[in-house]
């Protein structure tokens, strides 16, 4: 069992436990962090899609290479916590308890202002994205398109790329995860999108993997998350008031 810790660089470890296991993603192309971290260029790897796939190489490389009967996804700013106040990470033994009644734990569902999945992806990706994964998914998974019309008029959803459950459980979702990216980069330019929507792949997952969970009808653990960018959680939460307004 393992929490891998994705990062594409060195950074200060906030949890310290031999349970957390850090990841450098995108080292074929030239991120570098320390010698104890975790490659994603090594044995099965798409090391060199990480400009476009983010976190999502590291992702493929734990599918292929790591032999932990549970799998966690984290990132070096992002964790999952079990308390907020006091705060509290996550445990070998809080996690191996959750499993025993869920299939899979994820953050806390995230709003979107308001909009709809598909409208939100429209205003800050691209519609003709959102056209070809559909196309993907009618012409190559036709059991996930019910699910996939779900997802359109949802307007709270799981993001960040981060989940925890079983090897195998992970197995199956990376499996069908990947087929259709591989298939959507196939049939992508993204020299013609801005810096930010270059990182595309990432994007498309986050929304691929409320689908994956909704057909597969799994029992769903959820957890806050913290992003550790330096703010307190008293100056986070004023932060959201102060935009929101």
């Amino acid at each position: 069992m393992a929490i891998y810790v994705i990062t594409h660089k060195k950074f200060t470890p906030i949890v310290v436990d031999d349970f957390y296991k850090n990841l450098l993603v995108g080292v074929d192309n030239g991120n570098k962090g320390e010698k104890s971290y975790l490659r994603d260029n090594s044995g099965d790897n798409i090391s060199k899609k990480n400009s476009s796939f983010c976190e999502l190489t590291g992702m493929y490389w734990l599918w292929k290479n790591s032999n932990a009967s549970i799998i966690g996804i984290e990132h070096y700013r992002r964790y999952f916590l079990k308390k907020l106040f006091p705060r509290k990470f996550l445990s070998e033994k809080d996690v191996s308890n959750y499993l025993k009644y869920y299939d899979i734990i994820l953050p806390k569902d995230s709003n979107l202002d308001g909009l709809t999945m598909k409208e939100q992806f429209k205003k800050y990706h691209s519609e003709e994205i959102w056209k070809k994964c559909e196309s993907i998914i009618v012409n190559e998974f036709p059991e996930y398109l019910e699910d996939w019309k779900w997802l359109e008029d949802q307007k709270k959803g799981y993001f960040y790329n981060m989940l925890i459950c079983n090897k195998n459980l992970y197995d199956e979702y990376c499996e069908w995860l990947f087929s259709i990216l591989f298939e959507l980069e196939n049939i992508t330019d993204l020299s013609t999108m801005d810096a930010y929507n270059q990182r595309m792949y990432g994007f498309v997952s986050e929304r691929l993997l409320n689908v994956w969970v909704h057909h597969n009808n799994l029992k769903i653990k959820t957890l806050p998350v913290e992003l550790f960018d330096g703010r307190s959680i008293l100056k986070k939460g004023l932060d959201k008031i102060k935009s929101k307004l």
